[in-house]
């Protein structure tokens, strides 16, 4: 088990819905000893419901507002000492301010899907409110790559099998 990170003890898994951020990020918690998080499930706790219905309720800008700041809460707790791995969701590394603020408290990690294996592992859900309309769906993804390309660290997703995943960031030089 690796114990150390050689900068403040944040890892950000940045990407697009669907790429297996909360997967990895649970087994990478696991095999490090830190804590897990997945920012989506903060904003829906303290939001006392789903994503969708706070799109619904409140459109994509106040979500964001609150994204930012349970964003900032995370990452005060990491600066104080705990060791966390978090997923964020899909658009939160494509917000400038998140860019900046991570970017000066840990390592961000982007997990690089294709676009053919995120529609697959999507197919049906309905709780994703920008992935209603395939063709603004795909606009999105390719619209954000940019973004996440500022992301440290690049690791490319082939396969359904998180451990590849982890096992390829586990090799990342300079990070543990």
């Amino acid at each position: 088990m690796h114990s150390k990170l050689v900068r403040t003890p944040g890892v950000y898994l940045v990407g697009f819905m669907g790429c297996g951020k909360t997967t990895v990020g649970q087994l990478l918690g696991d095999e490090l000893g830190w804590t897990f998080a997945d920012l989506d499930d903060d904003i829906e706790a303290a939001a006392g419901c789903s994503i969708a219905e706070f799109f619904a309720q409140h459109g994509e800008a106040e979500f964001r507002k609150m994204e930012h700041s349970l964003l900032q809460q995370r990452v005060r707790k990491v600066q104080y000492g705990q060791p966390t791995v978090l997923s964020l969701g899909g658009g939160a590394y494509a917000q400038p301010d998140n860019v900046c603020m991570l970017a000066d408290n840990g390592v961000s990690i982007w997990l690089d899907c294709p676009f053919e294996i995120i529609l697959r592992r999507i197919a049906g859900q309905i709780h994703r409110p920008l992935a209603q309309d395939l063709a603004k769906f795909e606009e999105l993804f390719h619209s954000r790559k940019a973004a996440y390309a500022q992301a440290e660290f690049h690791v490319e997703i082939t396969a359904d099998d998180p451990k590849l995943a982890l096992n390829d960031i586990m090799k990342l030089p300079h990070l543990f």
